[in-house]
């Protein structure tokens, strides 16, 4: 097995680890928010993180075994996270003083996205083969999707959070 095989095969090790990572986090989020529609997104987030680990699974199973990426392979499709609050109910808002655990929980998802997304692209622009760069770039786009949603809440809810919390102005 060559080198460059070697080094396609443990970056998708690595992203496989970080997908189930994800996965565990988004169910952990799910359960522990109070908000209902914040338990439907994070549960929608976790099944998109173990969508994501079979397309990885599937992708690293052809490479190891043929050397090409399976372009059989599908990802699959995001659910839509758009608008001013796309994770937590209007009503979360009202009670933003007290929402420590889902801003909490927003800060996490921002990062892991944010690894997610910088990770895939940085694979997608070393990768020298175009169905790996393809299938790379699906993925960090997918993971950016994920991240501009988050982090949209994580702003629309930040100032709220700090004031009735007494950290402002800071």
């Amino acid at each position: 097995m060559d080198d460059t095989r070697k080094m396609l095969l443990e970056a998708l090790r690595r992203a496989l680890e970080a997908e189930h990572e994800g996965y565990g986090f988004y169910l952990m989020a799910a359960k522990a928010t109070e908000d209902e529609q914040g338990r439907s997104v994070f549960r929608q987030l976790a099944e998109e993180e173990q969508q994501h680990a079979a397309y990885l699974k599937a992708q690293h199973k052809a490479i190891a075994e043929t050397g090409r990426v399976d372009s059989q392979a599908r990802l699959g499709s995001p659910h839509a996270l758009a608008g001013r609050s796309p994770i937590f109910s209007a009503d979360l808002k009202r009670r933003v003083g007290d929402a420590h655990f889902e801003m909490s929980a927003l800060g996490v998802g921002v990062h892991l996205e944010q690894n997610a997304m910088e990770f895939y692209a940085a694979q997608a622009a070393e990768a020298t083969d175009a169905a790996v760069r393809a299938f790379f770039r699906e993925l960090s786009d997918w993971e950016a999707g994920h991240y501009h949603a988050l982090l949209a809440q994580q702003e629309e809810l930040h100032s709220g959070y700090w004031e009735k919390n007494g950290f402002a102005p800071f």
